[in-house]
């Protein structure tokens, strides 16, 4: 049990709350105890080893792309460099008629 409150502690800084009311703070404690869990099952998902801290931030970091998360953690090198291609490549030129 500690070391579950070590984890949310460290990797889900509490350092506001968003209601003053007790059911504000125990939607925001249960919020944290899901993303603890889902970010475990991916961790456990994942055939590569990652520490749960590192994944916790890549997963933070990735969640405003498209980009398959299970698939980058799994060879990240390959899917940045497609990432990489995929925005440098220019784009079509225009066709007059």
């Amino acid at each position: 049990m500690e070391s579950l409150l070590k984890q949310i502690k460290q990797n889900f800084p509490l350092r506001y709350f968003y209601g003053e009311s007790a059911n504000a703070i125990k939607i925001q404690v249960w919020v944290t105890l899901i993303a603890n869990l889902l970010m475990t099952l991916l961790q456990k998902g994942v055939s590569r080893s990652w520490s749960f801290s590192a994944l916790a931030t890549i997963v933070r970091i990735m969640l405003m792309y498209y980009i398959d998360v299970k698939g980058f953690l799994e060879h990240p090198e390959k899917d940045w460099e497609e990432a990489l291609a995929a925005m440098l490549e220019s784009p079509p030129e225009l066709v007059e008629t």
